[in-house]
């Protein structure tokens, strides 16, 4: 009895848990363009104010901005604009980092520069390693790397606390047909979840 309480319990907390995270990460964030809704607005509507107004003037500043960048000349704007985030010591490290991160999902990359989901085979040995394809040539690499037909490839390890990037030929990656956001969700995780069934990066498959 006491077992089937503790796998209830457990199985309870599994399935609430990301449910409610997703839903107090949405309320924080609904919470917070609110108030700056209204210390930003209220000077000009007075007292008329309609809840979501926060969440609506969020997303019409989101899609505004991305008008004004998309715009000729907006590039130099911005750069001046990001020049005390990019030269500052600690700064520069995070903001490089989430810059990297959000160009990663932009539209504007071109279909050569695409991420791709790969099994890094070594040949002779009965092992695979998932990652991602980050880059098809290391010929503009300075000097000093192996040259020929090789690639970058990205090993994510589980739970994201770090990874890998080696530079492989290229005859020993296979490319996978699946998605690099569910690559990258079951490497969250060492692909222990229903949704991934291939070993996590670093490991061989049983």
């Amino acid at each position: 009895m006491t077992k089937h309480l503790y796998q209830y319990f457990f199985r309870g907390l599994i399935t609430a848990l990301p449910l409610g995270l997703t839903v107090y990460l949405l309320y924080v964030f609904l919470r917070w363009t609110e108030t700056l809704a209204m210390q930003l607005i209220r000077p000009f509507i007075g007292e008329f104010y309609v809840p979501g107004m926060g969440l609506l003037l969020g997303i019409c500043g989101i899609f505004l901005l991305g008008f004004l960048v998309s715009q000729r000349g907006a590039g130099r704007l911005l750069s001046l604009v990001e020049l005390p985030f990019t030269n500052l010591p600690v700064v520069k490290s995070i903001y490089s980092s989430l810059k990297d991160f959000a160009d990663y999902f932009s539209p504007r990359r071109s279909q050569a520069n695409q991420q791709m989901v790969v099994a890094l085979r070594i040949p002779g040995q009965d092992l695979e390693l998932v990652g991602l394809l980050t880059r098809q040539r290391v010929d503009d690499l300075p000097g000093g790397f192996l040259q020929g037909d090789r690639v970058a490839v990205y090993l994510p390890m589980g739970y994201m606390i770090g990874g890998y990037t080696v530079f492989v030929p290229r005859g020993w990656v296979q490319p996978i047909d699946m998605p690099v956001e569910e690559a990258m969700r079951a490497s969250l995780f060492a692909w222990m979840s229903a949704g991934g069934s291939g070993a996590s990066p670093g490991q061989a498959r049983p």
